[in-house]
């Protein structure tokens, strides 16, 4: 069973940054897309960033470009998501996920093309 483990979120003010990562487990990290999703309060869980297998492609949402940046360690199974000029509507608990098909070519931003959770980290960004 993968195990999906996020660290990294806080308090921060507007203007500020976080650096939230995630632990993966198994033995395949390599073979899959990773991915960042955010849900606030009484809203639905939505796509911020993804990366390719071996992170040289990447893919945001049209609110995270610029602002936000995804990458990937394949040597210690980890993905980071640095987060740059956060406002107060990021505020929301931030989950990795795992691209459900192994070995895809595009890199997929809707969230049933992802699987195995983690438990999700909380972001807040006061003004």
């Amino acid at each position: 069973q993968v195990q999906l483990v996020e660290s990294g979120g806080g308090l921060v003010q507007a203007g500020g940054s976080l650096r939230l990562s995630c632990s993966v487990s198994g033995r395949t990290f390599s073979d899959y897309n990773m991915g960042w999703f955010r849900q606030a309060p009484g809203k639905a869980r939505e796509f911020v960033a993804a990366v390719s297998r071996s992170g040289e492609d990447t893919l945001y949402s049209d609110d995270a470009e610029g602002r936000f940046t995804i990458s990937r360690d394949n040597a210690k199974n980890m993905v980071y998501l640095q987060m740059n000029s956060l406002k107060p509507e990021d505020t929301a608990v931030y989950y990795c996920a795992r691209d459900r098909q192994m070995f895809r070519e595009n890199i997929p931003s809707r969230r049933n093309d992802y699987t195995f959770w983690g438990q999700g980290t909380q972001v807040t960004v006061s003004s």
